[in-house]
């Protein structure tokens, strides 16, 4: 780790307020070329330039993450199982025809930006974070839709505070259920994140926040009876018997979050159910309804309203207070409050612990863990 004084940077003091872009020392970038991967560089300028046919602007080849460091309680820095980032990016651009990042890569990518840029990076206690978001678009030119023979990984890091406005992760919030619009086909995209999902999303998005609804729920594109996944982050139900439920779709984006989350409920002795979730039939009947991921950890959701009936649905306490368990342990884990036994915690400028000497994953060609 370099001399340089952790969150030092920030402007106004270490508080950092909000889920918005700030500008900071720079980002980590690797260009794909030739059949390879180069060097990972830090680059201080907040541009790239692409060729004006790069394949990015006109047939949406790309794909990217997000994830969170922390300084933890002993000082060190640390990233937040980004193994699972790891796997999940590769498995995004195996489905979209783009090359395989190499650990290699990946995670000496995220320790350049995140060492690049600790003087952003909120000091522990504040009750913030640095998020990362890995990036990876083709950068070669193409007339045809073909993929690109060119492309980009960046690793940009960005101080952030809480999702949401102040006050509402913590009442619960009412969600929209879409019926106008899907978020992906059956048998599509759904599972990768790619940029285009989100682009999809924008458009209900904005509309039902004009409505008063800080989230939206899709349903299922076939029958639209099925919860799929909110805009940004996935359905947990909390039974009133203390079941966990979360959907089972290829639709979903699989939450490295919500898989956490799973494990932690396993360890408070919950049963874990990966399954088809009937929304009119079921969601009253739980006793606490959350939206998971990496950018919200858990936001409680007090109530639904169906847009295409204006039907209200209740689903329990507002409070979540099971989900606000699980929550509390995994932030002490990622803080190093809580002992780590599942290896999630990887310290700046180590391997993950499955990929350290010893404990090594084996990884397909297409850089995908066995």
């Amino acid at each position: 780790m370099t001399s340089t004084a952790v969150g030092s940077a920030l402007p106004g003091g270490p508080a950092v307020s909000g889920f918005v872009y700030r500008k900071t020392a720079g980002h980590a970038r690797v260009k794909f070329s030739d059949g390879k991967w180069g060097p990972v560089e830090f680059v201080e300028e907040d541009q790239v330039t692409i060729p004006i046919m790069a394949n990015v602007l006109h047939y949406g080849q790309a794909i990217f993450e997000g994830l969170k460091a922390f300084q933890c309680k002993s000082g060190k820095v640390c990233i937040f199982n980004d193994f699972e980032n790891f796997k999940r990016i590769n498995a995004s651009a195996h489905r979209m025809c783009m090359p395989a990042i190499p650990p290699e890569v990946f995670f000496k990518a995220v320790d350049v930006s995140l060492e690049g840029n600790l003087a952003f990076l909120p000091p522990y206690g504040t009750g913030q974070a640095m998020y990362i978001r890995p990036v990876m678009f083709g950068s070669g030119d193409s007339l045809m839709p073909f993929p690109a023979n060119e492309y980009y990984l960046l690793v940009i890091c960005i101080p952030v505070g809480t999702y949401y406005k102040k006050g509402a992760a913590v009442t619960g919030v009412e969600a929209a259920v879409i019926d106008d619009f899907d978020r992906a086909a059956p048998q599509g995209v759904g599972a990768c994140k790619c940029a285009g999902n989100y682009a999809a999303d924008m458009y209900p998005a904005r509309m039902y926040k004009e409505q008063g609804f800080p989230a939206s729920l899709y349903l299922d594109a076939k029958e639209k009876r099925y919860v799929e996944e909110f805009n940004t982050s996935n359905f947990v139900g909390i039974t009133k018997d203390g079941r966990y439920v979360t959907p089972k779709s290829d639709s979903v984006l699989p939450s490295c979050t919500n898989k956490m989350l799973q494990v932690l409920a396993k360890e408070k002795g919950m049963s874990v159910e990966i399954r088809p979730i009937d929304f009119e039939k079921e969601v009253e009947d739980f006793a606490e309804v959350g939206a998971v991921g990496t950018a919200v950890v858990v936001t409680p959701i007090k109530s639904f309203v169906r847009t295409s009936t204006g039907k209200k649905f209740e689903c329990g306490n507002a409070d979540a207070p099971v989900l606000r368990s699980l929550k509390e342990r995994l932030e002490a884990i990622q803080l190093q409050e809580s002992e780590d036994t599942y290896g999630w915690v990887r310290e700046m400028g180590k391997l993950p612990r499955t990929l350290a000497p010893n404990g090594a994953e084996a990884i397909s060609s297409n850089g995908i863990p066995h």
